[in-house]
């Protein structure tokens, strides 16, 4: 059984990402709405190392493409559960993200396509496009550097490690400047 090996720089027509514009042709005004649900990703995942979208867990995508002058306008939303940890006390945090998505995908030889660089502006490429890349930017500008368990989480002691919601109020470690050390054992010692 051979495997579809997609031309690069080309999209993957077999890709949940990949729309295929075909429809809309190249007639300003015209639309499509689509639902999705797709897995995430596992490489790279979708978000940040703190916190992300767990692979295989469902993204859902709820998008329209509409034909403009210069390509396919491509809007909607994108919601996603989270998984990550604390920044402060290192407890698994859950969460969910709701992004909104807006982009503009330029025709072949579009003025679009001739004034931009490649990387500046996605493409439609043999009347498809692949939203991955604009989801993957829009849910990771929608997460927090750094995730939180709760607004008032403690964090751990830097002392001893242990999660300072767990400690005694009076918990404390004693630090002693270790000039004065000598001392101490000679008074102890009496």
């Amino acid at each position: 059984m051979s495997k579809h090996h997609p031309t690069p720089g080309r999209p993957d027509p077999s890709s949940p990402w990949v729309f295929i514009t075909r429809e809309l042709g190249r007639r300003p005004g015209n639309m499509r709405t689509y639902t999705r649900t797709i897995p995430a990703p596992a490489e790279p995942a979708l978000g940040l190392e703190t916190i992300a979208v767990p692979a295989g867990e469902p993204v859902e995508l709820n998008v329209r493409l509409e034909s403009v002058t210069e390509g396919v306008y491509v809007s909607g939303s994108v919601h996603a559960s989270l998984a990550g940890e604390c920044a402060r006390c290192l407890d698994v945090v859950t969460d969910e993200v709701d992004v909104e998505v807006s982009e503009l995908f330029a025709y072949p030889d579009s003025v679009t396509e001739e004034t931009t660089d490649e990387d500046e502006v996605p493409r439609v490429v043999d009347e498809m496009l692949d939203v991955e890349q604009t989801v993957r930017d829009a849910v990771v500008l929608a997460l927090p550097l750094a995730p939180l368990c709760g607004p008032d989480c403690l964090g751990l002691c830097p002392e001893c490690g242990e999660k300072r919601a767990d400690l005694a109020p009076d918990h404390g470690h004693e630090t002693l400047d270790p000039r004065w050390a000598a001392l101490r054992e000679r008074l102890s010692a009496d």
